[in-house]
């Protein structure tokens, strides 16, 4: 498999072009509008934010202002542009502070002036607000309530919008009569402008109902609802979208690095969703089919896929550090049981997978014998919600750091010939 000595070297080779071509200095530039006749302001939410305000410093031709929120650890230096750091998936009061910043920078515009709202994954829970009988302890018991729910994010975002005076168009309306752009990183399974961030800048057709329909298939009490802006809502008149980069950007990288050294890659899809472990066993069992039958595909080859699972958490399970991505790297392997000819990597293209400081891990043919023999029970384990720990004592974390974007996960999985 030259120049990869081995198939791990391959998958995290195609992890690192993936997040390299959805970095924000490749996609913000492109992007960006024509300056205005007025002031020019800069706000915007997300993982990726701060690297977003640093690619419009470098290349915007005037004076600029604003404010960006991102999630600790994901600063970059500006110099114009105010970048702030909150808690994320559950917000906090830094988030609610510098919500209150950006709704300041977005007050008393004119005709003449233009917004340019940068918005990638990560933007519901930085972007968080309070208002009348909804308080910072509320959103705080509602995330962590849909986070430990199994609804998948447009779910979880349908309920966000209802509960906000920012999100769900909120932000654009509050921008009138001004222009506004947003560029927009997506991390979301299809893409949905009104999913990505819970869509601040965009009309939302969803309704209180809508919102309180999925409050109720889960068992969670919320306080009372608010509703939307909606489509062709005059305020949104000035208002235009631009999705500048998204999960099927870096599958297709990712799918170069292969095919360029000769091994044929099959992007499966860019919006798997479900249950971590149930996805897990129905990639495994294609894996297999591949190896044993040369169906859907001949081996050697790899499988590639993106999108987001979800983790379902018992009520009084053991828990550990979560990461839907381990846990589905860890289901993965004990679904293939030691399977000689595959190997896999899952992870978050944003570096952090859940609450540990590792975007996924890599799995192969003998990372089960080698969790019994360091005293791990995989099954035990993966019922705790505690991957991250057997795959840091195994050595087989996939370690980034964070990467300033963040375009949903990856998952790769080689099959060999």
């Amino acid at each position: 498999m030259p120049p990869f000595d081995t198939a791990d070297a391959l998958l995290r080779a195609m992890f690192a072009a993936g997040i390299a071509a959805a970095q924000p200095a490749l996609c913000v530039p492109p992007a960006l509008p024509d300056p205005p006749r007025g002031r020019t302001v800069v706000v915007g939410a997300g993982k990726a934010a701060a690297a977003m305000a640093r690619a419009v410093e470098d290349h915007w031709p005037g004076p600029l202002s604003g404010v960006v929120v991102t999630r600790y650890g994901h600063a970059v230096p500006c110099q114009r542009i105010a970048v702030r750091e909150a808690a994320h998936p559950v917000p906090d009061a830094a988030g609610l502070a510098a919500t209150a910043e950006i709704r300041a920078a977005c007050t008393g515009l004119s005709a003449d002036d233009l917004v340019i709202c940068l918005i990638s994954g990560g933007g519901s829970a930085l972007l968080v607000d309070t208002g009348p009988g909804v308080t910072l302890a509320d959103k705080q018991g509602i995330a962590a309530a849909l986070l430990a729910s199994g609804a998948d994010i447009a779910q979880m975002n349908t309920v966000r919008r209802h509960l906000s005076a920012i999100k769900g168009g909120h932000l654009a309306a509050l921008c009138h009569p001004a222009r506004v752009v947003t560029l927009a990183i997506s991390d979301v399974p299809g893409d949905a402008a009104t999913v990505i961030a819970s869509g601040p800048t965009v009309g939302d057709p969803t309704t209180v109902a809508d919102a309180q329909a999925i409050l109720t298939r889960y068992g969670i009490t919320a306080p009372p609802l608010c509703e939307t802006v909606k489509p062709g809502d005059p305020r949104l008149a000035g208002a235009s979208f631009r999705l500048i980069s998204s999960p099927l950007i870096a599958l297709r990288a990712a799918a170069k690095v292969a095919a360029d050294h000769g091994i044929p890659c099959h992007i499966l899809g860019d919006a798997l969703e479900g249950e971590a472990r149930e996805v897990a066993r129905t990639l495994g069992g294609i894996a297999v089919s591949v190896a044993g039958h040369g169906l859907p595909f001949g081996a050697p080859c790899v499988l590639l896929s993106g999108g987001e699972t979800v983790v379902t958490l018992k009520p009084g399970a053991q828990t550990g550090q979560g990461g839907r991505n381990v846990e589905f790297a860890l289901a993965l392997a004990i679904a293939l049981d030691g399977h000689l000819r595959i190997t896999a990597l899952a992870g978050d293209t944003d570096g952090i997978d859940g609450v540990g400081d590792a975007a996924g891990a890599v799995i192969g043919p003998d990372t089960l014998a080698r969790a019994w023999a360091l005293g791990f029970d995989p099954r035990a384990v993966l019922d705790g919600h505690d991957a991250h720990a057997l795959f840091t004592a195994l050595g087989d974390q996939v370690v980034t750091g964070p990467t300033l974007t963040n375009v949903n996960d990856l998952r790769a999985i080689y099959v060999a010939g």
